[in-house]
Protein backbone atom coordinates (compact mmCIF):
# COMPACT_ATOMS: atom_id res chain seq x y z
CA UNK A 1 0.00 0.00 0.00
CA UNK A 2 1.13 3.45 -0.69
CA UNK A 3 1.56 6.19 1.26
CA UNK A 4 -1.31 8.64 1.32
CA UNK A 5 -0.34 11.69 -0.86
CA UNK A 6 -1.88 15.07 0.76
CA UNK A 7 -4.36 17.20 -1.01
CA UNK A 8 -3.42 19.12 -3.81
CA UNK A 9 -5.35 22.45 -5.85
CA UNK A 10 -5.39 22.30 -9.54
CA UNK A 11 -2.68 25.24 -9.80
CA UNK A 12 -0.94 23.35 -7.68
CA UNK A 13 -1.12 20.09 -9.70
CA UNK A 14 0.46 22.42 -12.52
CA UNK A 15 3.40 23.37 -11.03
CA UNK A 16 3.69 19.38 -10.15
CA UNK A 17 3.26 18.68 -13.66
CA UNK A 18 6.40 20.78 -14.45
CA UNK A 19 8.96 19.59 -11.57
CA UNK A 20 7.98 15.98 -12.44
CA UNK A 21 8.99 16.56 -16.15
CA UNK A 22 12.75 17.29 -15.01
CA UNK A 23 13.42 17.45 -11.81
CA UNK A 24 15.37 19.56 -9.53
CA UNK A 25 13.95 23.23 -11.22
CA UNK A 26 14.61 26.62 -9.07
CA UNK A 27 11.66 29.14 -9.22
CA UNK A 28 11.94 30.62 -11.94
CA UNK A 29 12.79 27.50 -14.28
CA UNK A 30 9.12 26.70 -12.91
CA UNK A 31 7.88 29.78 -13.78
CA UNK A 32 9.34 29.71 -17.61
CA UNK A 33 8.14 26.24 -18.19
CA UNK A 34 4.61 27.33 -16.92
CA UNK A 35 4.87 30.79 -18.97
CA UNK A 36 2.86 29.41 -21.62
CA UNK A 37 0.25 27.63 -19.99
CA UNK A 38 -0.87 30.54 -17.58
CA UNK A 39 -0.60 34.30 -17.11
CA UNK A 40 1.31 33.55 -13.18
CA UNK A 41 3.57 36.07 -12.01
CA UNK A 42 6.89 34.72 -10.51
CA UNK A 43 5.95 35.56 -7.43
CA UNK A 44 2.47 33.23 -7.52
CA UNK A 45 4.56 30.32 -8.55
CA UNK A 46 6.55 31.31 -5.54
CA UNK A 47 3.86 31.26 -3.03
CA UNK A 48 2.54 27.78 -5.21
CA UNK A 49 6.21 26.26 -4.44
CA UNK A 50 6.13 27.37 -0.56
CA UNK A 51 2.86 25.60 -0.28
CA UNK A 52 3.68 22.52 -2.21
CA UNK A 53 6.98 22.56 0.41
CA UNK A 54 4.83 23.61 3.51
CA UNK A 55 2.20 20.33 2.27
CA UNK A 56 5.67 17.82 1.83
CA UNK A 57 4.73 17.55 -1.42
CA UNK A 58 7.90 19.64 -2.44
CA UNK A 59 11.25 19.34 -0.94
CA UNK A 60 13.49 22.05 -1.35
CA UNK A 61 17.44 21.61 -1.44
CA UNK A 62 19.01 25.04 0.20
CA UNK A 63 22.66 23.98 -0.31
CA UNK A 64 23.29 26.03 -3.13
CA UNK A 65 23.09 30.00 -3.86
CA UNK A 66 19.80 29.40 -5.53
CA UNK A 67 17.27 27.18 -3.92
CA UNK A 68 15.88 24.34 -6.01
CA UNK A 69 12.46 22.15 -5.85
CA UNK A 70 11.96 18.66 -5.92
CA UNK A 71 8.82 16.14 -5.84
CA UNK A 72 8.24 13.59 -2.42
CA UNK A 73 6.11 12.04 -4.69
CA UNK A 74 5.85 10.40 -8.00
CA UNK A 75 3.16 11.80 -10.70
CA UNK A 76 1.69 7.56 -10.46
CA UNK A 77 1.59 8.06 -6.71
CA UNK A 78 -0.58 11.30 -7.02
CA UNK A 79 -2.26 9.76 -10.30
CA UNK A 80 -3.55 6.80 -8.04
CA UNK A 81 -4.48 8.97 -5.36
CA UNK A 82 -6.49 11.00 -7.58
CA UNK A 83 -8.28 8.24 -9.49
CA UNK A 84 -9.13 6.52 -6.20
CA UNK A 85 -10.76 10.47 -4.84
CA UNK A 86 -12.68 10.46 -8.09
CA UNK A 87 -14.41 7.16 -8.01
CA UNK A 88 -14.89 7.28 -4.66
CA UNK A 89 -17.01 11.20 -4.96
CA UNK A 90 -18.23 10.28 -8.65
CA UNK A 91 -19.30 6.68 -8.33
CA UNK A 92 -19.76 6.07 -4.96
CA UNK A 93 -16.25 4.04 -4.77
CA UNK A 94 -17.58 1.45 -7.43
CA UNK A 95 -14.72 1.12 -10.20
CA UNK A 96 -17.42 -0.84 -11.94
CA UNK A 97 -20.05 1.33 -12.34
CA UNK A 98 -17.61 3.77 -13.29
CA UNK A 99 -16.02 1.60 -16.61
CA UNK A 100 -19.54 0.58 -17.46
CA UNK A 101 -20.34 4.17 -18.01
CA UNK A 102 -17.44 5.26 -19.84
CA UNK A 103 -17.61 2.12 -22.23
CA UNK A 104 -21.04 3.09 -23.29
CA UNK A 105 -20.77 6.70 -23.65
CA UNK A 106 -17.03 6.16 -25.66
CA UNK A 107 -16.58 4.90 -29.14
CA UNK A 108 -14.01 2.50 -28.91
CA UNK A 109 -12.47 1.07 -31.95
CA UNK A 110 -12.00 -2.31 -32.41
CA UNK A 111 -8.03 -2.33 -31.28
CA UNK A 112 -9.03 -0.35 -27.89
CA UNK A 113 -11.49 -3.59 -27.21
CA UNK A 114 -9.11 -6.09 -27.97
CA UNK A 115 -6.63 -3.91 -26.15
CA UNK A 116 -9.25 -3.48 -22.91
CA UNK A 117 -10.08 -7.64 -23.32
CA UNK A 118 -5.82 -8.64 -22.74
CA UNK A 119 -5.92 -5.95 -19.57
CA UNK A 120 -9.71 -7.48 -18.41
CA UNK A 121 -7.69 -11.35 -19.29
CA UNK A 122 -4.29 -10.18 -17.90
CA UNK A 123 -5.96 -8.67 -14.25
CA UNK A 124 -8.38 -12.14 -13.95
CA UNK A 125 -4.93 -14.35 -14.29
CA UNK A 126 -3.19 -12.56 -11.83
CA UNK A 127 -6.58 -12.40 -9.30
CA UNK A 128 -6.89 -16.36 -9.93
CA UNK A 129 -3.38 -16.95 -9.18
CA UNK A 130 -2.44 -17.64 -12.09
CA UNK A 131 1.19 -17.21 -14.02
CA UNK A 132 1.16 -14.86 -16.76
Amino acid sequence: MSKKVPSISQAEWEVMNVLWEKPPQTANEVYFSLEGRTDWKLKTVRSLLDRLVQKKVVGVNKNQRVYTFFPLYSQDEYQRAETQSFIKRIYGGTLKSMLVQFIQEESLSEEDIKELRSLLDGKTKKTSGEKQ
